[in-house]
């Protein structure tokens, strides 16, 4: 199958105006003086305050203050209300924004092996991921240490997740056939492309801020995406059903500017590192908590009915795209990377 590329257009022109206001995130309070240097970090992310991403952020901000005495203060904006999601990858490469927390979807442009984390049915539960990825296995090194990002002035720095992945519609969905012909809102990945035009449906790229939009106004069918994001965004006031799938990882890779990152002092680079695995831990034993609440707050609002798929059905739609897909993008992500997922999976 001939792979397919997906490609969108930074709005540059206000992204490089932001950077030249936030060019100098950096102050100094007290010259020659390494702890008397202040560093203000601004951290963009697209989903609620509410959402297993914010809360890990707003998270990130307590701790990160309080262990550096205010030599680091986070500026932390939920929503896309500075970067909206097509926008903030070009700001965090030009330093407008010192850190983001996204899905390896939006990394498709500057480093497509990143796409690694939307690959099908790759995980049960977000729990799963600290196990699989860790900074010595290949999947880890291919995230971690990712030369495309370094040459985009990009490091990774953590992994969170936001969930799992199921799907809206509104009409029932129970087998992939049951899709067919619909259209879904996906990211922008050839990954997410492929798996979805394998299940027979129309897959479409839109921002995530124009989703309940276009679900109100029927410019889309369904879309796929977390309780949490789903309940947070409303969209479940325009989507008479959801599939509980389970079908993917929304994971939120936390990256920052690398020039920003070799710009703090050794014991405040130290202190972030730590403060970022120890945000890692908090927000993988709160994740599911947080989507269970969202799961019930739809229930509760009577406006939605959730299917539950009985294993044999869920068998189908995994038989659809598992190992296909996988092997589809193997250049893309590396034979060695593919050879340890499967061996972990199985």
């Amino acid at each position: 199958m001939q792979q397919r590329r997906v490609t969108r257009i930074a709005a540059v022109a206000t992204v490089l105006s932001a950077a030249l206001l936030t060019a100098g995130c950096q102050s100094t309070s007290s010259a020659g003086s390494d702890e008397g240097e202040t560093f203000t970090l601004t951290f963009s992310q697209v989903a609620a305050e509410t959402s297993p991403e914010g809360i890990a952020a707003e998270k990130l901000k307590e701790l990160l203050e309080e262990r550096t005495e205010g030599r680091i203060e986070v500026e932390v904006y939920h929503n896309g209300s500075l970067y909206s999601q097509n926008d903030q990858m070009q700001a965090l490469q030009s330093n407008a924004v010192q850190m983001i927390a996204a899905s390896g979807a939006n990394f498709t442009t500057v480093a497509p092996s990143l796409q690694v984390l939307s690959l099908p049915f790759l995980f049960d539960s977000p729990a799963d991921v600290p196990e699989v990825i860790t900074r010595d296995s290949a999947v880890g090194a291919s995230i971690y240490e990712n030369p495309d990002l370094a040459d985009k002035n990009v490091k990774v720095l953590s992994i969170w997740s936001a969930g799992m992945k199921h799907l809206g519609d509104n009409e029932p969905i129970r087998t992939p056939a049951d899709m067919s012909g619909h259209s879904y809102r996906i990211q922008s990945s050839d990954i997410l492309v492929s798996q979805f035009e394998a299940w027979g449906a129309q897959p479409t790229v839109m921002a995530f801020s124009e989703v309940y939009t276009g679900l109100e106004q029927g410019l889309i069918d369904g879309q796929e995406n977390t309780y949490a994001n789903m309940q947070g965004q409303s969209m479940h006031t325009v989507q008479k059903y959801i599939t509980e799938s389970s079908h993917g990882l929304l994971d939120m890779i936390v990256a920052v500017n690398l020039d920003f990152y070799e710009s703090l002092p050794e014991d405040l680079r130290t202190i972030l590192d730590s403060t970022l695995d120890d945000v890692a831990e908090f927000n993988y034993s709160e994740v599911a908590k947080t989507n269970d609440d969202a799961r019930q707050v739809i229930v509760d609002a009577g406006t939605t009915e959730i299917i539950e798929l009985t294993d044999a059905e869920r068998q189908q739609w995994v038989d659809m795209v598992v190992p296909e897909v996988w092997h589809e993008f193997e250049s893309v992500i590396g034979a060695d990377v593919l050879a340890e997922l499967l061996e972990a999976r199985q």
